[in-house]
């Protein structure tokens, strides 16, 4: 494989540089002194910053952007065989590396790297890392998959050592992280389009577990499934948490304020630390910034820039985030798609003033919807409406013959008021009419069903 050098500033091309990680990727390069190039569909306001930045870019994408002055070329999993570009790509001979390998690479050149790994939480954690280390003299680089408010991006160039991303298992592409902290929050089914069942997803975390550095640190959540087969053999220090039951690190004391947000002692290998206050609301969230503490203790940050980065900290955009109000309706986002995270959501909804409870739920991939039919209706079942669009199908074919009313049907049978709509202008009309003054309305899912809110308060 191609290796990266930061003291060789060569020309890296990149084909699909407008994807939100893509970018990422090239602007951190951009930052290092690297002459960067790239090709997309179409201008958006990701290719127009990088632009701005310095970099090149063409439009459409096409085998004439493969130039001769071009040393490496880095492409996404979305880039199909018999793109043009990609044909010449291969053909010209030039080395290639996958989105996935070139942050791999990237990490390499940071003493402090880190990764967030698990199947829920990464963003949130991640962003939640990242304004603790903000806190310090020690300027990270950040790239993380949703947009944070401190860095007013999902990318910060920082002048350190430390790079801080998340670390997605999907195709195993996390495999090419070797970090020297890593964190894993949570390990259970999902992606099962490409793991096909549970048990593939725990080799694939095992594995990952065992990318971290043998001088580094695992941290890890005592509350998944048989930890130590993750952990065994590691010669990394492993340090654990737990939002219930015995760890290194616990919450004792917990208190919530009136927007569900907790406030609590954490206790570090039986001693007393100084009381925390959340901004975002949860017991998911305790447990994230248990993983957040233990991790920032031990890089040997100060307790008082760990107190200030987590009081700061009022989450990553679409993470039960705050949209407006609506006829006196409060609407929130959240970008929960596994029954875990839609649980956890509503849980912490339970703890947010209101009346009743609306979901409107759009179900991402077919493949996840047909695997977790029962499931996905037991977690929505704690709200008291549910309102559905069509499936977001992202890559998927559909040929799985499952539909979001598939969910409604189980729904109503649980004796909840369900109603599949179709579209999001059904959607929006349905609640123009049904939105009462104290309700709390959640756009939810990973697809674009934030528009169903946005819609509603642009109008």
């Amino acid at each position: 494989m191609y290796k990266l050098n930061f003291n060789e500033q060569i020309h890296v091309h990149f084909i699909g540089i407008g994807g939100i990680s893509m970018s990422g990727l090239a602007e951190i390069l951009l930052g290092a002194g690297f002459t960067i190039s790239g090709s997309d569909r179409s201008a958006s306001e990701l290719t127009n910053h990088l632009e701005a930045l310095g970099a090149t870019i063409h439009y459409p994408q096409a085998a004439s952007n493969i130039t001769d002055d071009i040393d490496l070329i880095v492409y996404t999993a979305a880039i199909r065989e018999d793109n043009p570009e990609f044909i010449a790509a291969k053909e010209s001979g030039k080395p290639m590396l996958t989105r996935a390998e070139l942050l791999g690479e990237i990490m390499e050149n940071y003493a402090r790297s880190i990764t967030v790994a698990g199947t829920h939480g990464k963003t949130t954690t991640t962003s939640m890392i990242s304004q603790i280390l903000l806190e310090t003299a020690d300027e990270p680089t950040i790239s993380v998959g949703g947009i944070l408010d401190a860095i007013h991006s999902n990318v910060h160039v920082g002048h350190s050592d430390v790079f801080i991303t998340e670390a997605c298992e999907y195709t195993n592409s996390y495999h090419s992280f070797f970090p020297k902290y890593n964190v894993i929050l949570n390990v259970e089914a999902d992606h099962l389009d490409f793991f096909k069942n549970l048990e593939n997803v725990r080799a694939s975390f095992k594995k990952f577990a065992g990318n971290t550095s043998d001088d580094g640190i695992l941290i890890i959540n005592n509350e998944i499934d048989d930890v130590k087969f993750f952990t065994e053999g590691l010669k990394c220090k492993v340090i654990t948490y737990a939002l219930h039951g015995d760890a290194d690190i616990v919450p004792s004391e917990i208190t919530y304020n009136e927007k569900g947000c907790a406030s609590y002692v954490p206790v570090y290998n039986g001693k007393s630390l100084d009381r925390v206050q959340l901004n975002v609301p949860g017991d998911h969230n305790i447990s994230n910034s248990l993983a957040a503490i233990a991790l920032t203790i031990e890089m040997g940050v100060s307790y008082d820039h760990i107190l200030a980065g987590l009081a700061k900290f009022g989450g990553a955009h679409r993470r039960f985030e705050f949209k407006g109000t609506y006829n006196g309706a409060t609407i929130i986002d959240d970008y929960a798609h596994h029954p875990t995270e839609i649980r956890a959501s509503l849980a912490a909804a339970k703890n947010y003033p209101h009346n009743r409870l609306i979901v409107c739920f759009q179900s991402h991939t077919y493949t996840r919807t047909l695997s977790f039919l029962d499931d996905f209706a037991t977690a929505l079942s704690a709200a008291d409406i549910v309102i559905m669009p069509d499936i977001y199908p992202a890559r998927e074919p559909d040929i799985y013959g499952v539909s979001s009313k598939d969910i409604t049907d189980r729904l109503e049978k649980m004796g909840v008021e369900a109603h599949y709509l179709g579209t999001f202008e059904e959607c929006e009309k349905f609640l123009k009419k049904n939105l009462l003054h104290n309700d709390l309305l959640i756009t939810m899912g990973a697809g674009d069903v934030n528009l169903v809110g946005e819609n509603l308060l642009n109008k």
